[in-house]
């Protein structure tokens, strides 16, 4: 869409106009982050040089790290991520005003069209429904149902995502007791390939047990990589007890061997 047009859209059925008044207001810190960045963009050379792909890897790199704070439970270290967040966000806003393709009132624009298109309950338009079948609904009539499903995601989301979209279809058991029986039984068929030292098949099935694992997981209202992130903390933490308990008594790790390394972690489990 270009910053001159009269109309933008979140999809077609959801449009909005320029004429229109926000429904919300703020005291303006986004304007804030972008003039700072339009100043960038003049002043310094390296800001000005940048284009929308090359900025992409710290991008990715300020929402992990934002990220890790949350993890953390460090206000500040999320305060100062979230302003490094937010300087990428401007940034991408910025670079892609200077080519005409649009501006930050459009992005606001589709944002606040899209949030009340999806909450009909909040402002009127409609009852409470699911998100997906809302997300459906916007659709341009003939695009598959896993159609726009993010290419970068990681393995684990982009799992999560397709089976949410399927669901919204119908495509979905009951509640997690079918998928729950559908673990075990991918789990056998691992068993069996690995039984039969079949490289290609083993891949194959522990593929269908992970993706059997995240449709457990999400049907039991956990996301799997919130789920995953946490057994990591919880292992580390642990591990590195171990490697202090260890130290403590002289126990060298690397050749003390897995019985005595699984009585130090039975200890750390117990304390």
């Amino acid at each position: 869409m270009r910053a001159g047009n009269d109309v933008s859209t979140v999809t077609d059925s959801t449009p909005t106009t320029k004429s229109e008044e926000p429904r919300f207001s703020g005291p303006g810190d986004l304007d804030r982050a972008l003039e700072l960045v339009r100043f960038l963009r003049v002043e310094c050379s390296w800001d000005r040089a940048q284009t929308a792909e090359s900025l992409i890897p710290h991008l990715l790199e300020e929402t992990h790290e934002v990220v890790d704070a949350i993890h953390a439970g460090d206000a500040s270290a999320l305060e100062a991520e979230l302003g490094d967040l937010l300087l990428n966000l401007a940034f991408q806003i910025v670079v892609a005003e200077e080519s005409g393709g649009l501006d930050a009132a459009s992005v606001y624009r589709r944002l606040e069209a899209k949030m009340v298109a999806r909450h009909p309950h909040l402002f009127g338009s409609g009852e409470r429904r699911s998100w997906e079948s809302l997300k459906a609904a916007e659709r341009v009539r003939g695009e598959g149902v896993l159609t726009g499903v993010a290419k970068g995601l990681d393995p684990l989301t982009k799992a999560y995502r397709i089976q949410e979209r399927v669901a919204a279809v119908g495509f979905d058991w009951d509640d997690h007791r079918g998928a729950f029986d559908k673990v075990a039984e991918e789990l056998e068929e691992v068993g069996e390939a690995l039984q039969a030292e079949a490289a290609d098949l083993v891949v194959e099935e522990l593929g269908d047990l992970l993706f059997a694992v995240v449709n457990l997981s999400r049907l039991a209202g956990a996301h799997p990589t919130t789920a995953l992130a946490s057994a990591n903390r919880k292992f580390r933490d642990r591990f590195e007890r171990l490697e202090v308990l260890a130290n403590a008594r002289g126990i060298d790790m690397g050749s003390a061997g897995l019985a005595v390394l699984d009585e130090l972690w039975d200890e750390i489990k117990r304390s």
